[in-house]
């Protein structure tokens, strides 16, 4: 091995060491994980005939219908000792149409088509894999590739429904083209309703993308669509990896979904889960065999002790094969645009980050504790991902802070676009529960919003769900709490908390949006301060959706604050869509004064002034900026329209003077009102990014 390591060479290894020289001493470990990449490559040549067709296996696995009508059944079963299909089309028996063993645990039936050449399953009708073990049991599954399965009204378990619509949606609209700057909007479709009840997609595309759009967001990051049979689970508990979830909709209703949010020009990624897996027996992939293992390592690797879930089997021939697949389907069936991985931290470690710190030492990234099996899976999924759909989008949920998450495969890196910045909402979320407003310490504000991998792509945002859910709340009920039951009217004067809340509410996400990262992400309701937090139907709560829904209507009332945070929130996205700060390089932070509370910093040569003083306001305020000219006011914080005092006049020019200050060789007097954020621009420069 140690022979075939020094023969590797990574194309552009080179780049990354120059980037950041201190991963050289683990150069020996990127050129192992490359050449478990390059094995895996050759052997899809030698033995699949590449990968683009072992990546498309969603064609000939599960149930197919053939040009003569007649319906082809493969599945993966190593373990079993007899396969056999039942279901409506033959009245349940569960003896008379039996598979047919192949090699490699693979089993294979046809069904010929019925005497009027109609196909012998219907559309529609149900289905069962019956599974004789070796042990002797009979066993009743659901095929892993199904792509529709139901769960009666009063039956927990799902059934597996054959899906072959007479009039299957065709998608007109093409894939937008891959926008510079991300800016996503997180949502879940089961709760995109102000009613007590699981939302549509229907309802989703009628009265959701609308406002998606208007909001001005270009990405959708979808939650929950693969199908789990625990709505509680919240998406992350998948039972189903190929069925978009039926308690929405149908597939063609999901498809007509994304069809139209393309016609936006609105990108859509799936929250993808190859993670883990739910304990699931008869309605998911756990013991489908009837061993221990199949998709998944045997206990104890096998199974994640927190999250009571198993583990899959990266090494896997068929697990490749299964979840490589599953992403080429979204891809291609649905027309998704890209994905965010969750729960990557998890599959890099064999520790999945319980219990690990990541103080941010390099040995940490690196040796026994990393399970090179996921990661090389990553790097593979990213690979085929990228050079089949060049605009594909990833994003990696990964606390850690692995070294080349988001460098490409041929400079030794994993191959994903964009992390997600997870340590941002902790903070402040933190910052809200233990300090006052004059203990704020700025400079540790900064530090946290511009900590982040030089040349690696970061996902910027101040709340997401996480942050919302039961045991926890949105930014805004921190702030405002049990006010905004009662003094949410822009009719009369604010209270002294609904005022800070109203005021802070918006910097925090400017100041997020400007500084924290490459792409900014918003979740569903949080862009107009939603209001308590996120609880799903369960047990503890009596079964109630009462917070397992957003409140949309709070907007249509204009009378409401609401309006103004949300108005804000548009026009920030607008904002930046204008002058494109996400796509410029990092910020330039001129000033993060301690006493005054005052932050200043130049991107993509817009100026952001932040003034988090509680009560003072500084006239004649010397503010740093690089290029000469005439400055004016894009955005205020303060404009009444948001909800704030209207203390600037926007008609007012800034002459930038020749008197370098704080490492810029130009500078403005300026007015800024205490807890106000504004955004300038230089009219005179062409905004390219």
């Amino acid at each position: 091995m140690a022979e075939l390591e020094d023969n590797v060479a990574i194309p552009e290894f080179s780049n990354l060491v120059q980037m950041d020289p201190y991963l050289k001493p683990f150069e020996k470990d990127f050129k192992r994980r490359y050449e478990q990449l390059q094995k895996q490559l050759s052997k899809l040549e030698e033995t699949e005939g590449g990968y683009d067709q072992f990546t498309q296996s969603y064609k000939s696995f599960g149930v197919h219908r053939q040009p003569d009508n007649s319906l082809h059944f493969r599945e993966w079963a190593p373990a079993a000792e007899a396969l056999f299909l039942t279901g409506d089309f033959n009245a349940w028996d569960k003896f008379t149409h039996p598979y047919t063993k192949q090699e490699f645990g693979k089993w294979e039936l046809i069904l010929p088509p019925k005497h009027d050449n109609s196909p012998a399953v219907d559309h529609n009708s149900k289905l069962k894999v019956v599974v004789h073990t070796e042990e002797g049991e009979r066993l009743y599954r659901i095929s892993p590739w199904a792509k529709y399965v139901t769960r009666d009204e009063k039956s927990v378990i799902y059934d597996w429904v054959h899906w072959d619509p007479p009039n299957p949606y065709t998608q007109i609209h093409p894939r937008p083209k891959k926008p510079k700057g991300l800016r996503i909007y997180e949502a879940h479709v089961g709760i995109a309703s102000p009613e007590r009840k699981v939302a549509t997609y229907t309802n989703f595309t009628t009265n959701v993308l609308p406002h998606i759009r208007d909001a001005g967001y270009n990405c959708i990051q979808l939650m929950a669509i693969m199908e789990h049979a625990y709505y509680a689970s919240f998406g992350y508990q998948i039972t189903s990896f190929f069925a978009a979830s039926s308690r929405y909709g149908t597939p063609e209703e999901l498809k007509q979904m994304i069809d139209v949010a393309h016609s936006m020009g609105i990108v859509v990624l799936l929250d993808v889960v190859h993670s883990h897996a739910s304990q699931n027996t008869e309605d998911g992939l756990n013991h489908f065999d009837g061993s221990d293992s199949c998709f998944f390592h045997s206990p104890p690797r096998g199974e994640h002790k927190l999250w009571d879930s198993r583990l899959f089997n990266y090494s896997s021939w068929e697990v490749l094969r299964f979840l490589l697949s599953n992403l080429r389907w979204w891809m291609d069936e649905y027309g998704f645009d890209g994905f965010r991985f969750d729960g990557v931290t998890s599959m890099l470690y064999h520790h999945h980050g319980m219990g690990a710190g990541f103080s941010g030492d390099y040995s940490e990234y690196f040796g026994l504790q990393v399970d090179e099996d996921s990661l090389v899976y990553l790097m593979l999924a990213n690979h085929i991902l990228h050079t089949l759909y060049p605009d594909c989008i990833t994003v990696a949920e990964d606390v850690s802070g692995m070294p080349a998450l988001c460098r490409g495969v041929e400079e030794g890196g994993l191959g994903f676009d964009y992390r997600l910045a997870m340590a941002i909402p902790d903070k402040w979320i933190q910052i809200l529960k233990e300090c006052k407003d004059e203990d704020w310490d700025i400079g540790n504000i900064v530090h946290t919003l511009t900590n982040r991998r030089y040349g690696e792509k970061c996902i910027a945002y101040a709340e997401s769900h996480d942050q919302a859910l039961v045991g926890d709340k949105t930014l805004a009920f921190w702030l405002m709490d049990k006010e905004m039951y009662t003094n949410m009217s822009s009719l009369t004067p604010m209270t002294p908390v609904i005022d800070r809340g109203i005021q802070l509410h918006k910097m925090i996400r400017l100041l997020t949006h400007g500084l924290g990262g490459e792409g900014y992400l918003n979740f569903i309701g949080n862009e107009f301060g939603h209001p308590e937090w996120l609880d799903f139907p369960r047990e503890g709560n009596d079964q109630s959706y009462h917070y397992a829904r957003r409140q949309f209507n709070l907007l249509d009332m204009g009378n409401l604050r609401y309006h103004q945070l949300f108005v804000f929130d548009r026009d920030m996205n607008l904002t930046e869509d204008k002058y494109g700060w996400l796509a410029a390089p990092p910020a330039f932070v001129s000033a993060k004064h301690e006493e005054d509370k005052v932050i200043v910093f130049e991107r993509g040569r817009v100026l952001f002034i932040f003034n988090f003083n509680a009560s003072k306001s500084f006239q004649d305020y010397r503010v740093a900026v690089e290029t000469p000219g005439t400055y004016k006011i894009k955005l205020d914080s303060d404009e009444h329209l948001y909800g704030g005092h209207g203390r600037l006049n926007h008609n007012t020019e800034f002459f930038t003077e020749a008197h370098g200050f704080n490492g810029r060789q130009n500078s403005i007097k300026v007015y800024i009102p205490c807890r106000t954020a504004i955004v300038l621009a230089n009219e005179e420069i062409d905004y390219c990014y």
